[in-house]
């Protein structure tokens, strides 16, 4: 039997992708500039596997698992629902930027923007997942765990 997905939203990464291609440039016109050609090639190959992996946030609920992957997929995680008892709307500080890393609050994964869900594990951890619709995925969440 199919697991019906009961959410599906994609993020895209605006900041981490325009980031990336400035980034890109600079690398390639120094690189030019003088005359380096690991940095004109090497830099901007390097930032393009960057940019494959994180251009996107895409997050999905089906009726036993919350999953989410950045970019082309390579990075993803899955999360069972019955082992999330409490999700709320947060706003993230600016300092806590993009991208996966540990904060304050628990590990964020995050592309764009400072909107979350917080998500209480039953283990207690926490961690917060970036998206430009809160409300909408943090109820997403309640309802699948409702079934």
């Amino acid at each position: 039997m199919m697991n019906v997905l009961r959410y599906h939203h994609i993020q895209f990464g605006t900041v981490i992708v325009v980031s990336v291609l400035l980034a890109t440039l600079v690398l390639a016109g120094v690189g030019a500039a003088i005359q380096l050609a690991p940095l004109t090639v090497g830099g901007p190959l390097a930032l393009a596997v960057l940019l494959a992996l994180f251009y996107a946030l895409t997050v999905e609920i089906d009726a036993t698992h919350l999953r989410f992957r950045f970019g082309v997929g390579l990075i993803r995680k899955s999360i069972p629902l019955a082992e999330i008892v409490e999700v709320k709307s947060v706003r993230n500080s600016w300092l806590y930027g993009w991208g996966i890393h540990i904060t304050p609050h628990g590990w964020l994964y995050n592309v764009s923007g400072w909107e979350a869900v917080e998500i209480t594990l039953a283990s207690g951890k926490h961690l917060r997942l970036g998206t430009d619709e809160p409300r909408k995925l943090a109820r997403a969440i309640q309802v699948a765990q409702d079934g």
